[in-house]
């Protein structure tokens, strides 16, 4: 009987220590404040609220081309090799900044492998995509989903938004399947009404019809159109746009759904504070509200 137990509790601690292991990878992918876009006129800030404390399936990654990227040097080589339209797009990445949020299926710590997965990929697709057009194109979130299509089961799918802010205020963003942002205007003080985005299904659930191997992906449900991209404006000073997951619109209390309504009120008391300062408010009021039941993870973008 010891003996059993001795193995019983050895086999215990070795699991233990591959999920602390895996916890310590999962966190070092975690954005930190540094790494947070810096833009003239826009102030940005978000981060992940995991479900009971731990790592989960949510993630949020962002692209700060002037700080990631030696984008003067590509510029450089770019100009020697006389790629022109390559110039003028990274001149381009100087006055925008990549905000990435994405949500798999479920919230249990291993959930954050599919998150780790796509978060790898996608930087590395991002440095071919500046070396061949000096921009971020629907063409590597092709690639992404043939990949995962490919090597991900269905049941186990991965919402994504990513956009692109500029320093005008401009939005530009493609949706597999992901809330679309909202946005609290100045004027008007209160959360505006945006046009319907056009938003494609999961990462990974169908292959890409414009994927040249398409044929050797076989599909019962069919195929993906090519991804499109949308736009939104922060026109006025002061207007104030949120990205997030599903756990901020599914968060409920005593038979009261937090989203908008709660939300805007947030937003209307704290719309003159900094976006770290709102992000932190409409945290402490979801915690206050109820227990969260999900990953909640969100992203304030504030024009000055």
């Amino acid at each position: 009987m010891q003996h059993i137990l001795g193995d019983i509790k050895s086999s215990v601690r070795r699991l233990s220590g591959e999920l602390e292991n895996f916890q310590e990878i999962a966190r070092h992918i975690r954005p930190n404040a540094g790494e947070v876009p810096v833009l003239d006129g826009l102030d940005i800030y978000g981060q992940t609220i995991p479900l009971n404390g731990a790592i989960g399936g949510d993630h949020i990654l962002y692209v700060d081309f002037n700080k990631r990227y030696d984008l003067d040097a590509r510029i450089e080589k770019a100009k020697k090799q006389g790629q022109l339209q390559v110039v003028q797009a990274l001149e381009g990445c100087k006055r925008k900044a990549g905000i990435g949020i994405l949500d798999v299926s479920g919230h249990q710590i291993t959930d954050a492998l599919l998150a780790a997965m796509l978060h790898q990929s996608f930087l590395l697709g991002v440095i071919y995509e500046l070396d061949y057009s000096g921009n971020i194109t629907e063409r590597l979130f092709e690639n992404l989903n043939t990949r995962f299509y490919n090597s991900s089961a269905v049941s186990k799918f991965i919402t994504m938004l990513y956009g692109e802010i500029y320093t005008d205020g401009t939005f530009k963003f493609l949706s597999a399947a992901h809330p679309p942002p909202v946005v609290f205007s100045q004027k008007h003080d209160k959360i505006v009404t945006t046009p319907n985005p056009v938003s494609f299904p999961p990462i990974g659930t169908l292959p890409s019809q414009s994927d040249i191997d398409r044929r050797n992906n076989k599909s019962v449900l069919g195929y993906k159109d090519p991804y499109q991209v949308n736009e939104i404006d922060l026109i006025g000073s002061g207007d104030i746009m949120l990205v997030y997951t599903d756990g901020l619109i599914e968060h409920e209390g005593a038979r009261t759904e937090y989203f908008p309504m709660r939300l805007e009120e947030v937003l209307h008391r704290y719309k003159g504070d900094s976006a770290f300062v709102i992000f932190e408010a409409i945290k402490e009021d979801v915690l206050a509200f109820s227990e969260p039941e999900d990953d909640i993870s969100f992203v304030v973008i504030k024009r000055e």
